[in-house]
């Protein structure tokens, strides 16, 4: 992480209960300014309650007014947000006839839209002060489709492409914005997406720890990173599913067909 901060980074984290948000946090700073926002405030205090320097905030982030008003409060209360971590997500992998219209709405809302609203506001506040840098998690399944992931890939298709405009509107500003694709993670996130854990057996081999995965986070915090992807071997994938998608179609139908 950059630490030339004169003072002490203010970092804000959203969907901070989760658990690539437990191990970004554990490996930061200790003197990090923590504005760390979650659907239980209970839970944030039972995880972080040891840290010098944090607030919790308890925030529906499907209400497009709350989050405005709440990124207000934050800039009234600390004068600058330094960091966006836009964390908040999750997913579901099925067919695509078995979704609700309210879970695509809730998918939508949370891993799309508030994505937007929280990155449109900081990112003009950001580039009022000419600094700062916006990090999206979003997914490798954001830049490869696979079968019963396609709403999940849809939100995360959509935080991509907003993200890549937003990188060349801010070019000028001095902010940074990244985009984060990893692959399969082994957090709590497939306690819901995959309560059978059919999935996560299946592509075990390209599953990442947590730990890694904050590590490389942290180390590119405060610097000019288009994207981070991994692991690796889906990294690759990645490359060649936009250079050969005819191929990578009938692979990602054939071959990587595991949910």
């Amino acid at each position: 992480m950059n630490t030339q901060e004169k003072s002490a980074p203010v970092i804000l984290i959203t969907g901070a209960s989760g658990g690539l948000a437990q191990e970004i946090i554990r490996q930061l700073p200790r003197e990090s300014q923590l504005i760390l926002q979650g659907r239980s405030r209970q839970k944030l205090e039972e995880l972080y309650s040891d840290l010098p320097q944090v607030a919790f905030f308890q925030l529906d982030i499907r209400d497009a007014q709350a989050i405005e008003t709440f990124v207000a409060d934050i800039y009234q209360t600390y004068g600058r947000i330094d960091y966006l971590i836009n964390n908040a997500g999750f997913g579901e992998f099925k067919d695509f006839d078995r979704f609700s219209n309210d879970t695509i709405q809730e998918m939508f809302d949370v891993n799309t839209l508030a994505t937007l609203h929280f990155s449109r506001l900081v990112g003009q506040k950001m580039a009022e002060a000419g600094r700062g840098h916006m990090i999206m998690i979003a997914s490798m399944a954001g830049l490869i489709a696979s079968s019963k992931s396609s709403i999940y890939s849809a939100t995360k298709f959509a935080v991509i492409g907003f993200s890549n405009a937003l990188r060349l509107e801010l070019a000028d500003k001095n902010v940074f914005v990244t985009t984060v694709n990893p692959g399969p993670i082994r957090t709590h996130f497939f306690d819901q997406a995959d309560p059978s854990g059919d999935y996560l057996k299946s592509v075990a081999r390209f599953t990442l720890e947590p730990e890694d995965v904050a590590r490389r986070i942290v180390k590119i915090m405060g610097t000019n990173k288009r994207e981070l992807n991994m692991p690796f071997m889906l990294k690759l994938a990645a490359k060649c599913y936009t250079l050969f998608p005819r191929i990578s179609d009938f692979l990602a139908r054939k071959v990587f067909s595991y949910k």
